[in-house]
C-alpha cells in the first residue's frame, strides 16, 4: 500500500515553461554577479581574525554597555585604536585589537583589556578571546582560497566525467556565478569573513553541486526517453518532474538554518545567515543559470545524432 503525502509545496503534473524567462534569469544573475565583484574591491570584505591577525575578545557586560566609556578607557590604557562595537544583545561587546609580535605580548594586552574594563564596566565578564599572528593568518587566507579552487575543479572533473561536458561547463559556470553572489553577500552585510565563512560557501557549493546533479540526472534520463523532443522542452519537463524534490529540499534546509540565524548567537548567526542565502541562491541557479546555459551549449550538439523525419510527401 503507498501512502501519498498530505502535504506538497508544487502539486503534480506540472507544465511550467522555466525557458522562456531564460534571458531574464541570465542578465539578473549576471548584474547581481557584477555587483558582487564590485562590492569585492569595494568596501570589500570584513576580514576576520583568522585572515587579518590580531585578538578579538568578546565581553558581556551586568548593563548595557557603555561604549564611549570602554573606549576611553581602553584608550587611556594605551592601547592603540582599540575597535569596539556591539554584537547580539546591548550587553554584548565585542573588543578587536592589533596582532602581538609574541604570546607574552598578546597576554599583557588581555591582562590591560581586563583593567580597563574593570574600571570603566565594573563586573565585565570576558566570554572568550582569540589572537591569530599576521603570518599565520596569511597562511589561512591562502589555504581557504586554495580550497575554494580545488573545490570547484573537482566537481567540473566529477561533472565532466559523469555527464557530458556541456552539463559540466553549465554547473561549474553557475557555481562560480553563486560563490561571487555570496561573496557580494558577505561585503554587503559585513560579516566577518573568516575560516567559518569559507566552510560555508563550501556547504553551499556542496548543496547546490546536489542540486544540479538531480536536475541534471532527470535530463539525462529524459535525453534518452524521449529522443526527438526538443531540448527545451524537454529540460522545461525535467525541471518540473523534479521541482518538488529542488523545493522539498531547499525547504527542509532552509527551516533548518533559520533557528541558527535567529538564535545562534554571534558565532553561527553569520553562518547560518550566509546558508539561508546560498541555498535560495543554488535553488534558483539550478532552472534559471545552469538550465539556460545548457541549453545554449547543448541545443544542436546533445541533439547531433537525430535524424528528424523528412516530411510526408502531398498527394
Amino acid at each position: 500500500m503507498f501512502f501519498r503525502p498530505a502535504f506538497r509545496l508544487v502539486k503534480d503534473g506540472t507544465s511550467y515553461h522555466f525557458m522562456r524567462g531564460r534571458f531574464a534569469g541570465l542578465i539578473v544573475s549576471a548584474i547581481l554577479s557584477t555587483a558582487s565583484v564590485v562590492l569585492f574591491f569595494y568596501p570589500g570584505l570584513n576580514l576576520g581574525i583568522d585572515f587579518k591577525g590580531g585578538i578579538v575578545m568578546e565581553v558581556h557586560t551586568p548593563a548595557p554597555a557603555d561604549f564611549n566609556a570602554i573606549r576611553a578607557a581602553l584608550a587611556q590604557a594605551g592601547l592603540h585604536e582599540p575597535q569596539v562595537q556591539r554584537f547580539g544583545t546591548e550587553q554584548d561587546v565585542a573588543i578587536r585589537l592589533e596582532a602581538q609580535p609574541t604570546e607574552a605580548g598578546t597576554q599583557q594586552v588581555v591582562s590591560t583589556v581586563r583593567a580597563a574594563l574593570d574600571a570603566s564596566q565594573p563586573g565585565s565578564k570576558i566570554e572568550r578571546t582569540d589572537a591569530v599572528g599576521a603570518s599565520v593568518s596569511a597562511e589561512l587566507f591562502q589555504d581557504g582560497m586554495l580550497a575554494l579552487g580545488l573545490s570547484l575543479l573537482m566537481i567540473l572533473v566529477y561533472i565532466w566525467f559523469r555527464f557530458e561536458w556541456q552539463f559540466a561547463v553549465g554547473a561549474v559556470v553557475t557555481l562560480v556565478l553563486d560563490v561571487t553572489k555570496a561573496i557580494g553577500f558577505l561585503a554587503l552585510t559585513r560579516f566577518d569573513f573568516d575560516l567559518v565563512m569559507v566552510g560555508a560557501i563550501l556547504t553551499i557549493i556542496g548543496y547546490s553541486t546536489n542540486d544540479k546533479v538531480v536536475v541534471y540526472d532527470r535530463m539525462r534520463e529524459n535525453l534518452r526517453k524521449y529522443k526527438t523532443m526538443p531540448l527545451r522542452e524537454l529540460i522545461d519537463l525535467s525541471i518540473n518532474e523534479t521541482l518538488n524534490r529542488t523545493l522539498g529540499t531547499s525547504m527542509t534546509l532552509f527551516l533548518a538554518s533559520l533557528p541558527l540565524a535567529l538564535f545562534g548567537g554571534s558565532s553561527l548567526s553569520g553562518f547560518a545567515w550566509v546558508m539561508l542565502f546560498g541555498i535560495v541562491i543554488g535553488t534558483s541557479s539550478s532552472i534559471f543559470i545552469a538550465a539556460p546555459i545548457l541549453l545554449f551549449l547543448g541545443e544542436k550538439q546533445l541533439r547531433r545524432d537525430i535524424k528528424v523525419p523528412a516530411a510526408s510527401p502531398k498527394v
